[in-house]
């Protein structure tokens, strides 16, 4: 037989309330085990999440994350009760905890709302591509309680607020369809064939792997405005969902396509031209000198 008496070894005494080994062991298991089975359920979710595909993949993650906050606030629960704190003490602490919200914890529980909002309104998912008002762009990560976890693409992990992202202008470029339309200009030299031109820069997006060529989403090119030294043309491309990500690098794809195209057809890129004319003062009063010598001898002639 175990020697368990060292268990009830008292360790703190207020009052009626008294604190032992014990007890402090019963807390820490309490809360080991919720946070094992927190971690078992969600990697549960997770893979069922990948067997289904996208199309159950956001509402298994809301259900998941759901479970979470109701294992671990159960897990407190129960862990607190170990303690030896009873029901109606534990209300006691819950007001307190009330009292605490309104004088110091507004920012964290407008966050942890903000969160549920943004989940069950759908508004972002994880695996959206988005775009924040102060040009920050990138993936959604994860949606927890306090922030979302965006990721650029340059593997920058980034916590963004929940309640900045429900208050400010956020940008998702695949909130209900993952292709989208990116307008790629570019400009070529007064005199060129339009036709030519236009020519050129279908066969560029053709010859990019990722361009689509469906019904309603062809590769167009608009001829936009009259620059200063060139004619100024966009090419309108719909892309894959996988290169939605990938700003950046699909500009760089098209106009090094475009670069190509022009040059098979001898089309010329302008570069910018401006036309100085200076005036020397020193010329100028040689020639009102000159004229006023013509002057005096048309009046002497007379």
């Amino acid at each position: 037989m175990l020697n368990t008496q060292w268990l009830d070894t008292q360790l703190l005494k207020i009052g009626e309330f008294t604190l032992n080994i014990g007890q402090v062991l019963s807390f820490f298991i309490v809360l080991i085990v919720t946070a094992i089975v927190s971690r078992l359920l969600q990697a549960g979710f997770n893979k069922l999440a990948k067997q289904g595909g996208n199309s159950n993949s956001h509402q298994l993650y809301i259900i998941s994350r759901i479970i979470h906050y109701l294992v671990v606030f159960i897990g407190f629960i129960i862990a607190l009760t170990m303690l030896g704190f009873k029901v109606t003490e534990l209300a006691i602490m819950a007001s307190a905890l009330g009292i605490g919200i309104g004088l110091g914890l507004q920012g964290m529980v407008n966050n942890f709302v903000s969160g549920l909002m943004i989940m069950f309104e759908r508004s972002l998912k994880v695996g959206d591509f988005i775009e924040l008002s102060n040009g920050v762009v990138g993936e959604v990560i994860e949606i927890n309680m306090r922030a979302t976890l965006i990721r650029t693409n340059d593997n920058v992990d980034i916590l963004i607020p929940n309640a900045d992202l429900v208050s400010g202008m956020v940008t998702n470029w695949t909130l209900q369809d993952n292709v989208r339309r990116f307008r790629i200009p570019f400009g070529v030299k007064y005199g060129s064939d339009k036709e030519l031109v236009k020519k050129a820069a279908l066969e560029a997006a053709s010859n990019v792997p990722y361009t689509l060529d469906s019904l309603g989403r062809a590769p167009t090119v608009w001829m936009t405005s009259f620059g200063d030294s060139a004619i100024n043309f966009t090419l309108g491309v719909w892309v894959t969902a996988e290169q939605v990500k990938r700003p950046t690098a699909l500009v760089s794809d098209y106009l090094w396509a475009i670069d190509d195209a022009l040059a098979k057809y001898d089309i010329e890129i302008p570069f910018p031209q401006r036309d100085l004319h200076i005036k020397s003062n020193h010329t100028v009063f040689k020639v009102e000198s000159e004229s006023s010598a013509t002057s005096s001898k048309l009046k002497d002639a007379e």
